[in-house]
């Protein structure tokens, strides 16, 4: 039986899936991304991030639904730690949640919600050292999204420094996470743990401010901006006054398009360090070499788009064809096994990203007082010009 032919509708039908079957088809249904990525991980390792991602996809649900309150984000965010953690309560949790669910919700997570019981058995399947992996990220995210949604978000954040840590939160954890995982499953990518720890955290924001550009509009349509506001009023526009709603439409701001520029040129720095993160796995790790590359080379041709389209005002307007997601799975296919080829096409494919007269000297991902877990020593991740010649 082919899990992508399950529908998500029938919790039932689902429940007869293997794990592995059951964790593909609920991913198809969350994310067309991960359902193309994780399976390009080898067996020892597939069902743990899958399961991985899910979890994180049912604090992303809990986070986004409208319906609830930040009192009651908070509450379920707290219990679903521990369901997490413990393996307990998980039907009671799901019982709880499922109903507050509003139509705003896709309906393939309304689906994860309900056999959210599935997913936590199949989570304490693993050795222990995986479930502190997962239950760890789930800590960081539950602990530390909770913290913007009670900000007013209407004109962005304060800084490039919170939108670092709000970057850790939501994707940089996850690179740590991923990271224990691999290191887990290979001795031989352990040799390089600690290094990997601190690109991992760079990685993470590289691929989430690319969303974040990428669905500027879409955000501001719901009343919410994540852009950090010093970056702007560097650039000569204020965004703490503006409405992006009436700038989508009415305004035509070339210190808005700087900013942009400015961002995508951090962003850049992020998706170098990406790849030097995934140059430190094993030649011969080819699964995990392209789980992390098909990422990646999305995540630069997302940005090029931007950048050639700083006056975008939707998000399809920016979003890469079919034809080039298949460009980079050739790519990486044929030249993934070699560093060397990896950095020219890293060098050409990001040709432009880069504001030629401007720089941030120094990213510090995230502060450490500010963030849940928040890893140490990663000062100094450079997105200054020299840093992105490989």
């Amino acid at each position: 039986m082919s899990a992508t032919r399950i529908s998500l509708d029938n919790p039932k039908l689902l429940s007869q899936l293997s794990d592995n079957d059951f964790q593909a088809a609920l991913l198809e249904g969350v994310s067309r991304t991960f359902a193309l990525t994780i399976p390009q991980l080898p067996a020892g390792l597939y069902s743990a991030v899958a399961n991985a991602y899910l979890l994180c996809r049912i604090v992303d649900t809990i986070e986004d639904e409208v319906s609830l309150s930040a009192r009651q984000k908070h509450y379920f965010c707290s219990e679903f730690i521990n369901v997490v953690k413990t393996g307990e309560h998980s039907e009671l949790f799901a019982v709880e949640l499922a109903p507050l669910l509003s139509g705003q919700t896709i309906p393939a997570e309304h689906t994860l919600i309900h056999v959210l019981p599935r997913v936590i058995q199949i989570t304490h399947t693993f050795e222990p050292a995986q479930i502190a992996a997962l239950a760890s990220c789930v800590e960081t995210m539950a602990a530390g999204m909770p913290v913007f949604q009670a900000l007013n978000l209407n004109n962005g954040l304060a800084t490039l420094a919170d939108m670092d840590n709000y970057c850790y939160y939501v994707a940089g954890c996850v690179g740590e996470m991923l990271t224990k995982l691999f290191c887990h499953y290979s001795t031989e990518i352990a040799a390089n743990k600690e290094e990997m720890l601190r690109l991992s955290v760079s990685f993470g924001q590289g691929l989430q401010m690319t969303n974040i550009l990428k669905d500027i509009w879409d955000d501001a349509e719901r009343g919410v901006c994540w852009l950090p506001q010093d970056i702007f009023t560097e650039a000569g526009f204020d965004l703490s006054r503006f409405d992006l709603k009436n700038l989508r439409y009415e305004t035509d701001s070339k210190n808005f398009r700087t900013g942009l520029a400015h961002l995508i040129s951090i962003a850049h720095g992020h998706l170098h360090n990406a790849l030097k993160y995934t140059q430190l796995i094993p030649a011969h790790e080819t699964g995990i070499r392209n789980f992390c590359l098909w990422a990646l080379g999305m995540a630069i041709l997302t940005l090029r788009k931007i950048r050639q389209h700083l006056d975008f005002n939707h998000s399809d307007q920016v979003k890469i064809t079919r034809n080039s997601v298949k460009a980079t799975i050739l790519a990486t296919r044929a030249f993934g096994r070699s560093n060397l080829m990896l950095s020219l096409l890293f060098n050409i494919s990001s040709r432009g990203l880069k504001a030629p007269d401007w720089h941030y000297s120094t990213l510090i991902i995230p502060d450490p007082s500010a963030c849940t877990d928040a890893p140490q020593g990663t000062e100094g991740i450079q997105s200054s010009p020299a840093d992105s010649n490989l």
